[in-house]
C-alpha cells in the first residue's frame, strides 16, 4: 500500500484493514478495534435489576423534579 494512502487512512504496522469488493472498485478502511458486542458487554457486565413500571415512572418523576430544582 502506498505511503500516501497509509497516511490518509492512519494505518501502520499491525493495523487491521477491511476490504470490500464493490464491483469494479475495492474499498479499504480501518477495521474498528471493538465490535458493538464488545462494547455492550463492557457497559453491561451484569444484567440490570428488574423494576416495575411504577418504580420506573417514579424514577423519571424524581429525575425531572431534580432537574427543575437546579434552575
Amino acid at each position: 500500500m502506498p505511503a500516501k494512502v497509509r497516511r490518509r487512512l492512519g494505518v501502520g504496522p499491525g493495523s487491521v484493514l477491511e476490504w470490500d469488493d464493490a464491483g469494479d472498485q475495492v474499498v479499504v478502511r480501518r477495521a474498528g478495534r471493538f465490535t458493538s458486542e464488545d462494547i455492550h458487554r463492557r457497559l453491561f457486565a451484569s444484567p440490570p435489576k428488574s423494576r416495575t413500571l411504577a418504580a420506573m415512572k417514579e424514577g423519571v418523576r424524581r429525575h425531572i423534579k431534580g432537574r427543575r430544582a437546579r434552575r
